[in-house]
């Protein structure tokens, strides 16, 4: 939502194409500005929301919008079955906080991964955070 993650992906991935969503028509509006201004081709905006988008995707990416619960239900469906990837297809998620219950509430069925970012950046804001993929 907002263009982020999606339009610095975008930028820093120009050989691939970014489904960019948003539910609220002022903010994919900007969004939409954006991608004109800096010029980015590999971009599609939407205006909808995750539960109501159509389509198959590699991957679902988004910021801490829900539980994981819900990312995962909203997303399984978007995911494509064909895998062309060394990262098969899934769900990437940025997180904050304590996420063990959430992961534990996803059951036996997926594969889950974190990788503090902490590891990556060294500022407090990134203390709590993280970034989450599951794959199903």
């Amino acid at each position: 939502g907002g263009g982020f993650p999606g339009i610095p992906l975008a930028i820093m991935f120009p050989e691939t194409q970014f489904t960019l969503i948003d539910g609220t028509r002022k903010k994919i509006t900007v969004v939409e500005e954006v991608v004109k201004a800096i010029g980015l081709e590999n971009v599609t905006t939407r205006h909808t929301r995750a539960e109501d988008l159509k389509g198959h995707f590699d991957f679902v990416i988004s910021r801490a919008v829900a539980r994981l619960d819900k990312l995962v239900h909203w997303s399984f469906r978007l995911i494509r079955d064909k895998q062309q990837h060394p990262l098969p297809n899934g769900l990437l998620t940025l997180k904050g906080g304590d996420i063990k219950e959430e992961i534990k509430s996803l059951g036996r069925g997926s594969y889950t991964e974190v990788f503090p970012l902490t590891d990556f950046f060294d500022h407090p804001y990134f203390q709590e955070k993280c970034l989450v993929y599951v794959q199903w």
